[in-house]
């Protein structure tokens, strides 16, 4: 089981292989990105209906560094493999491929996806690749977000707790 959910983890030109073979076979595939550095229930909930848009769902994933530009010297959390393999372990992601650029439009520029997906803090318009999408003839969607779940606020209830000297025991 193990190796069937590692498969879903490609670099560039395996994945570039795959995707032209699903897109072959006529399967619309759907591209979306982010840290997922602790995945939680708006993850879940965002990543399962944006498989909803089509057959396929790949995930492009920021690497450690790209995270740490982004997010600041104490991200990610997870490292890079564990945040593959919690992804790849969902049953409606196909697909896993790091990225170390600030932005996915190198592997969305290679990919071309048939619909690119972000949340709802994004307007389609200002998503990174979707020109490349759009000119392919593909489609853009903005996903709404869940209200009340983000890895930032995870963390800082956790940091909050631990000052506090709250904690429930082992996990």
């Amino acid at each position: 089981m193990l190796e069937k959910i590692r498969d879903k983890i490609q670099g560039w030109a395996a994945a570039r292989e795959t995707v032209a073979g699903w897109k072959k076979a006529g399967q619309r595939v759907v591209f979306t990105n982010g840290c997922f550095d602790l995945l939680h229930f708006g993850h879940i909930t965002y990543l399962a209906r944006a498989r909803e848009l089509g057959d396929r769902l790949v995930v492009g994933l920021n690497g450690e560094q790209s995270v740490r530009r982004l997010k600041g010297p104490g991200r990610p959390i997870n490292d890079e493999p564990t945040r593959q393999l919690l992804l790849a372990a969902l049953e409606f992601v196909d697909l896993v491929v790091a990225f170390e650029q600030d932005t996915p439009f190198e592997l969305i520029s290679l990919l071309k996806p048939n619909v690119l997906v972000k949340g709802g803090d994004y307007r389609p318009e200002d998503i990174v690749g979707a020109d490349v999408v759009l000119a392919a003839g593909g489609e853009v969607k903005a996903l709404p977000f869940i209200e009340g779940y983000s890895t930032t606020a995870i963390e800082a209830r956790i940091r909050s707790e631990s000052r506090q000297g709250k904690h429930g025991g082992t996990d």
